[in-house]
């Protein structure tokens, strides 16, 4: 799965972008300091995600929303079509 799916599966399950989310663990005090277990659990009991889907979200908390470009255009099940995430929603991403 890309690292994009993670995000967009994610916001299928709970309604939000990413960009919401990122900012209700902001809001709580979560920051690129806080112990990546910490905002994992919280995750989970808000909002009922997953390691693997919160810690697509701890990484952009940590480090921004630009990846790897190692799976950028690439075949492999984790490729990605940008470097850049996309934080703002599925429905207001502009068409590759």
């Amino acid at each position: 799965m890309s690292f994009q799916a993670y995000l967009d599966t994610i916001e299928e399950k709970t309604g939000l972008t990413p960009r919401q989310l990122i900012e209700q663990a902001r809001a709580r005090g979560f920051d690129e300091q806080t112990s990546t277990s910490d905002i994992v659990a919280w995750w989970k009991e808000q909002h009922g995600l997953g390691r693997g889907h919160a810690m697509a979200l701890v990484h952009v908390i940590k480090n921004g929303p630009t990846i790897s470009s190692k799976h950028v255009g690439t075949t492999g099940t984790h490729r990605d079509e940008s470097d850049t995430l996309w934080l703002d929603g599925k429905a207001t991403r502009p068409a590759s």
